[in-house]
């Protein structure tokens, strides 16, 4: 951001209710992000010795804090800044962001910049038909369907990078009691909890208590070896935790809901997409997703993502698959006076 009064263009979109501002770094005018990879310019945007959740001060530091801070933002806001892509097999790249810094995969991301490729033109598509949108992000590359007819998107199936089981019932204790804790690695960590272990349903009026299990579980695994991750420490560590309950299997497979508490106690209000390929390599693991069975995995607010295990064979995991729907809700102009005393912002 140059002197005088800074500009800042987004459009924003919404995947099963969770926002996801999108930043093209080059359309907006701002600096190249240094890098040969997304992994790369992940770890620049971060700063030397700066870490996911707790980043360096920088220039493009300064404007997420300036779009997910309020007054632009609040404390649930998500984004991304697209980037140039690893090499030419991908269409884009993008460094995923949230209140307390940068994540190394975010599945409703995905979905919604898939949906933004092919709503602006950046990515070709038929009115009727599909067409993948291939994406580089920290953990890899993933790829976006978007599904369209009439000329309108109407989903977007999200293909995330391997995910695999890496710890299964990790005793944690928390303040509501003691929690068994699976381990699953899906672009990012996920610690799985049932809910009821904890005396919780997942529903918005237990949020508070559901927030708070899951700070004191990220805190309690902090350094447990199946939160270790062979790509490094910018892949390890526990990225989020999903406090899930079951519910009635539908004729097509297992029924569930859950919330994902992340970051620094942030929720997501989708039933978290890299999240949702995390609980399918559990339930995989545990005999309850068979061949061509889906899960049905419900948000705290009632949104919906399908999940299903792709039968393609990969040495690092399983390959899966998610489906929702992404929604633009608006496009905007953001800027900040030097005169303005609050700066870009602040979080409650």
């Amino acid at each position: 951001m140059s002197a005088g009064t800074a500009t800042v263009r987004t459009v924003d979109y919404h995947a099963a209710g969770e926002p996801f501002r999108i930043v093209d770094v080059a359309a907006a005018g701002l600096p190249p992000v240094p890098g040969d990879t997304v992994a790369e310019r992940c770890a620049t945007a971060i700063g030397a010795g700066g870490s996911g959740t707790a980043p360096r001060r920088g220039p493009l530091d300064d404007v997420r804090r300036l779009l997910v801070q309020e007054p632009r933002g609040h404390a649930g806001m998500y984004g991304g800044f697209v980037v140039p892509p690893d090499d030419d097999g991908a269409h884009f790249g993008v460094l995923f962001w949230h209140k307390d810094g940068y994540s190394t995969a975010c599945g409703h991301g995905t979905m919604a910049l898939g949906a933004w490729a092919v709503d602006t033109g950046r990515v070709a598509a038929p009115d009727d038909g599909d067409v993948l949108v291939r994406i580089d992000v920290p953990s890899g590359r993933v790829a976006a369907t978007v599904h369209r007819s009439g000329g309108r998107t109407t989903g977007v199936t999200f293909r995330n990078v391997p995910a695999r089981v890496s710890a299964r019932k990790v005793p944690v204790a928390t303040t509501l009691g003691m929690a068994e804790v699976d381990l699953a690695h899906a672009g990012a960590c996920y610690a799985s909890a049932a809910a009821r272990d904890l005396g919780l349903e997942v529903s918005r009026a237990a949020l508070p208590e559901l927030v708070r299990a899951g700070q004191e579980i990220r805190a309690a695994l902090a350094g447990h070896p199946g939160t270790w991750h062979p790509g490094g420490p910018l892949l390890s560590g526990v990225y989020g935790v999903i406090l899930h309950e079951e519910l009635p299997d539908t004729p097509f497979g297992p029924h569930q809901r859950n919330v994902t508490v992340f970051a620094d106690g942030q929720i997501d209000r989708s039933p978290c997409g890299s999240g949702t390929s995390a609980r399918l390599a559990l339930l995989a693991e545990d005999g309850r997703l068979g061949a061509g069975e889906d899960l049905l995995h419900e948000s705290v607010v009632g949104t919906v993502f399908t999940g299903r295990v792709v039968p393609v064979g990969s040495r690092d995991g399983l390959v899966t698959e998610v489906t929702g729907t992404a929604y633009r809700t608006g496009e905007h102009t953001f800027v900040q006076d030097p005169q303005d005393a609050l700066g870009p912002g602040f979080l409650l």
